[in-house]
């Protein structure tokens, strides 16, 4: 019996060689549409249209074409069922044995910046989906394809019942996943494209959430060595991975969160950071200066740690930080002799930040019991020309850039958040308690630990202090000012306390708690 194949595609690599295997090795016949009929044709491989097979002619600027009970008949006849393929010869429908479809470049169309409402839509594939579904549906006896990178496994396996029978089965798999994301792709976009009040309401949270991520590495563990744990998504093409082991499932969260705290800063900027935590940030004219001050910070939190640099690494501070043992270091670029100075740490991670340190997603999810949560990132400071100055005592000019630096810093550490800053260097960082004051004696015990002085410093806490107790244990540690969200009931307290002690404190009217 003549084995058939119908091949349409608009992805044609390595379609050519694919074909002629088939027929020259494997004995098909080629049934083809439009531009790809012509390429096979051009290679001189014999192509039947699919509108002469059907009797039917193309329509519609081709929207019509493979809609046909020739071409679906002959897919999702089932070969056990005499009935079947009764209906299939009474009709004169020719079983199609193997399909290569893949589909219109939608997601690819909509990527464009400049792209139109009408070239979205006429670049939603129809009858590729229904070729595909009506194959993958009868997988027993028809081989499906729906990428490129599958054709030599087919070609391997053609001649081996068994081999193909189980091969057919993930194919359809893959073809079942592939419409499933097309399909999310579509509803994406229309879900967006559209001038109803309600939808606009939105604001980017869609009615329907659809997550279709491929994935991109399996993990030898999660958090902890007996949680499994896989890596989905697109991570990898925002960073590359110059040297050392594999990424872990906790590297993966600190490399997030550091490029999400260096992207606040131009200057050129070293944060340390543990545990998702910094635990050292400075800024200063050039790295090596604003590692000095970073590392000052903490000196025993960095072991184990994460480092990044918002500039190009050289040899100077390489040389310096190979004497400490770090997990992960992240820079946009390092210079030749750096990376033979850190190739010296086999096990070390280095990290390029393709895309610019400090870019990446504009929302984040969470999972949560039954389901999923969907913000917004915290990428504001807020408005900074409404932040008040809510004391009788005005910051000095020193004392707002240091606020400022503090402020940036402190909405990146978990909460309750305690940052204490002078300059553009932290001394102090207190993090994750239950109470602000906690925290606060956690930054001010670390700051003492490091021998840093709190003198003249300046406080920062991401939410508001609900009592006085937390600015007054900053100015016993020696802070000076204090930038903080405000909005407590006893606001008047905090300020009363501030002015008693001649403090300056600066209300943001924002708050970044991060959880």
């Amino acid at each position: 019996m003549e084995k058939l194949a119908l091949l349409s595609v608009s992805d044609k690599s390595g379609l050519a060689d694919f074909a002629t295997a088939l027929v020259q090795q494997h004995g098909y016949r080629l049934l083809s549409t439009g531009g790809t009929a012509r390429l096979l044709a051009e290679k001189g491989l014999p192509v039947t249209e699919v509108s002469e097979h059907t009797g039917f002619p193309e329509m519609m600027e081709s929207r019509v074409k493979t809609l046909h009970p020739k071409i679906h008949g002959g897919l999702l006849c089932r070969r056990d069922k005499a009935d079947h393929l009764a209906a299939a010869q009474t009709h004169d429908i020719a079983l199609i044995d193997l399909v290569v479809v893949n589909l219109y470049p939608f997601e690819e169309t909509v990527a464009k910046p400049d792209v139109t409402r009408e070239l979205a839509i006429e670049n939603i594939d129809i009858g590729g989906p229904s070729m595909l579904r009506s194959a993958a549906k009868n997988h027993e006896a028809v081989t499906v394809v729906c990428d490129p990178n599958d054709y030599s496994a087919v070609l391997d396996a053609l001649d081996d019942e068994a081999q193909i029978t189980s091969l057919r089965r993930k194919l359809a798999l893959k073809v079942f996943q592939r419409t499933a994301s097309y399909d999310a792709a579509i509803s994406a976009y229309l879900e967006t494209d559209t001038d109803e009040p309600d939808m606009a309401a939105l604001s980017g949270f869609p009615a329907k959430l659809s997550i279709d991520l491929d994935k991109a590495q399996e993990l030898r563990y999660g958090e902890n060595p007996h949680q499994k744990a896989a890596l989905y998504g697109t991570f990898h093409e925002h960073f590359e991975q110059l040297q050392g082991k594999a990424l872990s499932y906790n590297n993966i969260l600190d490399i997030t969160s550091a490029t999400y705290l260096i992207g606040e800063f131009e200057r050129p900027t070293v944060a340390i950071l543990k545990h998702t935590n910094p635990c050292g940030v400075a800024s200063a004219d050039t790295l090596e200066a604003a590692w000095e001050d970073a590392f000052a910070t903490d000196r025993q939190a960095p072991f184990g740690g994460i480092i990044i640099v918002n500039q190009t690494m050289g040899a100077e501070l390489a040389t310096t930080i190979a004497g400490i043992f770090t997990e992960v270091i992240i820079a946009s670029r390092f210079t030749d002799e750096a990376l033979v100075i850190f190739g010296k740490k086999k096990n070390l991670r280095l990290m390029i930040a393709k895309e610019g340190i400090g870019a990446g997603s504009l929302q984040e999810m969470r999972s949560v019991i039954g389901g999923v949560l969907l913000q917004d990132r915290d990428r504001t400071l807020g408005k900074v020309a409404d932040f008040r100055v809510v004391t009788k005592r005005q910051p000095t000019e020193e004392e707002w850039a240091a606020m400022m630096f503090g402020w940036k810093i402190g909405k990146h550490v978990k909460s309750n958040s305690i940052v204490y800053c002078n300059g553009e260097r932290t001394l102090g960082v207190g993090a994750g308690q239950m109470a602000r004051v906690d925290s606060s004696r956690i930054a001010v015990w670390k700051a003492g630990e490091a021998g840093l002085d709190l003198k003249g410093s300046i406080v920062a806490s991401e939410a508001l202090f609900p009592f006085a107790d937390g600015l007054i244990a900053a100015d016993d540690a020696g802070a000076t000012c204090a930038i903080q969200p405000g909005g407590s009931v006893r606001d008047a307290e905090v300020i009363a306390a501030a002015d008693e002690r001649g403090m300056a404190m600066v209300f943001t009217g924002i708050r970044h708690f991060k959880h």
